[in-house]
């Protein structure tokens, strides 16, 4: 048992999450949020569970719902809830979620998307002159708050996988919002850099001093609001939260906020809806990889790369002493053009907008990907164009919103195997800066095209009334596909690189026979059809300047991911689970 291996871990991340100072970085315009630091992680192992969080508390909190005999759903919801306390930055119960579930080789996907208002118009993002507004202008205020959806889909999935009451699973996150918990030197770090939370005055007596000072790390902060929307949430089950008090909370900060009011309305949250969807599921090698469909774009756009990967020689090209070559980065780099080239014209919610052929197969069709991988040759393509997948041009403008999000990503395995690999998120850093009852409001609008339509045809992922925006996150379930077994279970934070972060995660396991957490410590890198962007700090000039010689246009910048996973080591009963967190970030795993 490793029970007593875990905590002392967890006490001890706790002590540095509150003592370390965390190295302040400019914030960039492409990054959700900023780094803060990098702090080495051990990898953990378990025999019987493990459960993945972005704070060590979370992933107490997981620990506990699972040694209570809880199932991997449980432990999520648990999980989710600290997360909303103690990393409010990311995710909460004011935001959306994308959750598989594995129970055996069976997966279910489940959609906890926000959705646009009933009466928003493709001109939401718009100025008067039809020119699209600016990024940072739109996503402040009520204007870019979609319906939440994290807490519709947890009800819903808990119905269907849970095993304790569900209140029980709302009390470690209750506890702590009373008791308190200390700021991690990430949380302080964040705040020192968006000081316009101190614009909404319940954002501003909970994150600043009364004059006016963020709160700092180590600083003991309680949330006894949040505590009683949880309270009741637990007693009286989602609806509490999509109507009555709450709901008017949300609609009434939304609609009165001076510079930038917004849409949504009572209405749109008693309509929500979270939806169950078929995964998309693909071969590599000798796996089954399943992902999320749209609105989501990740499971698409990782199964694409993985595609267009399997013929080249990238097997044979591991990294060395933890460097991945020019060789690597170059066909990554390629194949992650022409995938993102794809995601741009053709996927957006599939309620909305069809997707080439009616479904996900033609983008996935080994024929097709064939022909895309062709493309790849020596030097770079620079700008990669979207493929016809039906053999056929389609009249469609490609979407070029920022597609920032700020989020997190829990990884769960019950003692019974069954698996959660949800990621979930409000967008930018601290949302729209929006606090009602204890939470931040999302500004998960901005994630779709501000323009509806471009010289080539509408934007899959223009504004309508009711749709879900296109995201990137990319929850991943990795299976043996002889024997069935789930082999991984992988996802990251980190906006529209989300893609490249849990591709290279899984080409470093499934190709290069590295162990998860040495694949998530790998450098980031990749190229979002546009720039190849090299993780700062982590790669030689030399190795740049060659990929320059070939065509490749560099840019060094923080590669902020937050991978958490977890992957089967050994088969039969004498199998365990080996758990990786990204050093990047807080995270950290708990099991037994």
């Amino acid at each position: 048992m490793l029970r007593w291996l875990r905590i002392g871990v967890v006490s001890s991340c706790l002590a540095w999450l509150a003592a370390c100072a965390a190295t302040p970085v400019a914030p960039d315009a492409n990054v959700p949020e900023a780094a803060s630091g990098w702090s080495a992680k051990p990898g953990w192992t378990a025999r019987r569970f493990i459960a993945v969080a972005a704070h060590p508390l979370a992933a107490r909190a997981g620990h506990e719902i699972l040694a209570q005999g809880g199932s991997a759903v449980d432990a999520a919801i648990a999980i989710q809830m600290v997360l909303a306390l103690v990393e409010p930055q990311s995710s909460g119960i004011g935001g959306g979620a994308f959750l598989l579930h594995a129970d055996g080789p069976v997966v279910q996907a489940w959609d906890g998307r926000e959705t646009a208002p009933h009466s928003a118009t493709q001109a939401l993002f718009l100025r008067p002159d039809g020119t699209p507004m600016a990024f940072g202008a739109a996503m402040a205020g009520g204007r870019a708050v979609g319906t939440p959806g994290v807490l519709r889909m947890l009800e819903q999935a808990h119905r269907e996988h849970g095993k304790l009451p569900g209140a029980s699973l709302f009390v470690p996150a209750i506890k702590l919002a009373e008791q308190g918990f200390p700021v991690s030197a990430r949380l302080a770090a964040l705040l020192r850099q968006r000081t316009t939370l101190r614009e909404d005055s319940d954002a501003a007596a909970y994150f600043f001093s009364s004059d006016g000072q963020p709160r700092p790390a180590g600083y003991l902060l309680k949330n006894p609001a949040l505590a009683r929307s949880l309270r009741r949430i637990a007693a009286e089950g989602a609806q509490a939260f999509y109507s009555g008090e709450i709901a008017a909370a949300i609609a009434a900060k939304v609609a009165s906020h001076a510079r930038n009011p917004g849409l949504l309305r009572e209405g749109d949250l008693l309509a929500y809806r979270a939806v169950k969807r078929e995964p998309v599921c693909g071969e590599y090698r000798r796996w089954r990889v399943c992902g999320m469909p749209p609105p989501s774009s990740g499971g698409i756009a990782v199964l694409q790369m993985l595609g267009m990967l399997e013929g080249t020689d990238i097997g044979r090209l591991a990294p060395l002493a933890g460097q991945p070559g020019e060789q690597a980065i170059h066909l990554f780099s390629e194949a992650g053009r022409l995938a993102y080239a794809d995601r741009a014209r053709y996927v957006a919610d599939t309620d909305f907008v069809s997707l080439p052929g009616g479904s996900a197969r033609a983008l996935l069709d080994k024929q097709y990907l064939a022909q895309r991988a062709a493309l790849i040759v020596e030097s770079s393509l620079g700008h990669a164009p979207p493929g016809q997948p039906l053999g056929v041009p389609l009249a469609a403008g490609d979407d070029r919103s920022a597609g920032s999000s700020s989020t997190s990503h829990i990884s769960v395995v019950d003692a019974q195997g069954r698996a959660v690999a949800m990621t979930s998120s409000i967008e930018r850093a601290f949302g729209a800066g929006l606090m009602v009852h204890g939470f931040l409001l999302n500004n998960q609008l901005t994630d779709f095209s501000f323009l509806p339509a471009d010289a080539n045809g509408p934007i899959a992922n223009r504004v309508e009334p009711g749709k879900r925006p296109r995201s990137a996150m990319a929850p991943t379930l990795v299976f043996e596909r002889d024997t069935g077994a789930l082999a991984l279970v992988i996802g990251s934070p980190g906006g529209p690189a989300i893609i490249n972060y849990v591709a290279k995660t899984l080409v470093g396991v499934l190709d290069w026979g590295l162990d998860v957490q040495r694949a998530i410590d790998l450098p980031n890198f990749g190229s979002r059809n546009g720039p190849t962007e090299l993780e700062a700090g982590r790669f030689s000039p030399a190795l740049a300047e060659s990929l320059r010689a070939r065509g490749h246009v560099i840019v060094s910048a923080p590669q902020t991911s937050g991978l958490h996973g977890i992957q089967r080591i050994g088969s039969g009963a004498d199998h365990q689970w080996f758990a990786g967190a990204d050093p990047r970030r807080e995270g950290v795993a708990m099991g037994d």
